[in-house]
């Protein structure tokens, strides 16, 4: 039996559904109308447009309000929701929900691909000595970087900054930009196909690519944990790029120190606290892909 049909759907009477959708746009554009602006003027910030460009995700998909599954949206059928991909009338009259066994039967491969990382991150004992020392092995031993912005210690304290630390980075995704110098000095080699079995939650970029696995759940998931995810994300990236090698303060960036045992403590107690929040969205992501089982 399809799991949505064990209890009967959510409804959402019209006018709470959509003072529901009406908060999620202003909050989604709140959330992008740096990026926005900026894109308009032709300029690009190192840290704040990163999510846009590394994901390649528009702002616009962010106001798209989705009720997520098993909720029925009351006097919806005659508005323009009735056109979108993966809604159909809902047992109510003039209702409509997400199909999601449409969905789920569609994309079942990159559903069990998304539900094999969160599970193996959620289930896996969260990590905290990386320091964020991956980007720090980004620019290990090299000339030319990924970003126009100067090394805050300089070039050679910075690669006696990696010499002097044990890399332990889990997350593939950030290993694959290591230079080809700074790759045998991690603790253990990364493969995309050993993700799931390396992947762990206290690593900032894992918890960072929930916004990606929030977006490809599409409308499965409802719009809250999508915003959700984005702000983890985005904050995520703040701590990121503080713990970098990079000299911000023209940004406004003050940084946090890894170098030093006081950067370190900073470091990962704020590593902590993005854990903590990234396990509850998993785990409503988790519970999400198991309605469409």
């Amino acid at each position: 039996m399809h799991a949505s049909s064990l209890a009967p759907p959510t409804l959402l009477v019209a006018g709470h559904w959509r003072a529901l959708e009406a908060a999620h746009i202003e909050r989604a554009l709140s959330m992008t109308s740096g990026h926005r602006d900026r894109a308009a003027r032709g300029e690009k910030h190192p840290v704040e447009d990163f999510l846009f460009t590394y994901y390649s995700y528009k702002p616009s998909l962010l106001t798209r309000w989705h009720p997520g599954a098993g909720v029925e949206l009351a006097d919806a059928a005659a508005t323009d929701r009735a056109q979108w991909r993966w809604y159909q009338p809902g047992s109510a009259d003039r209702s409509l929900r997400v199909d999601t066994h449409g969905f789920s039967a569609e994309r079942s491969t990159l559903l069990g691909n998304v539900e094999r990382i969160l599970r193996a991150t959620a289930d896996r004992a969260p990590q905290f000595g990386c320091f964020g020392l991956h980007e720090w092995a980004m620019v290990y031993r090299q000339g030319e970087h990924r970003h126009p912005i100067p090394l805050r210690l300089g070039q050679a304290d910075t690669d006696a900054v990696v010499e002097a630390h044990d890399l332990k980075c889990t997350h593939f995704d950030a290993f694959r930009f290591f230079t080809a110098e700074a790759v045998p000095l991690n603790r253990e080699p990364l493969t995309r196909d050993l993700q799931p079995e390396r992947e762990q939650a206290g690593c900032l970029h894992a918890g960072m690519d929930l916004y990606k696995w929030a977006v490809k759940l599409g409308p499965l998931l409802p719009g809250d944990v999508l915003l959700d995810a984005f702000a983890l994300s985005s904050e995520i990236r703040v701590l990121d790029m503080q713990a970098s090698p990079y000299d911000l303060a023209d940004h406004g960036y003050e940084p946090v120190r890894i170098e030093t045992a006081a950067g370190k403590a900073e470091y990962v107690r704020r590593q902590r606290a993005f854990a903590e929040r990234a396990q509850t969205l998993r785990e409503r992501m988790l519970a999400v892909i198991g309605l469409g089982a």
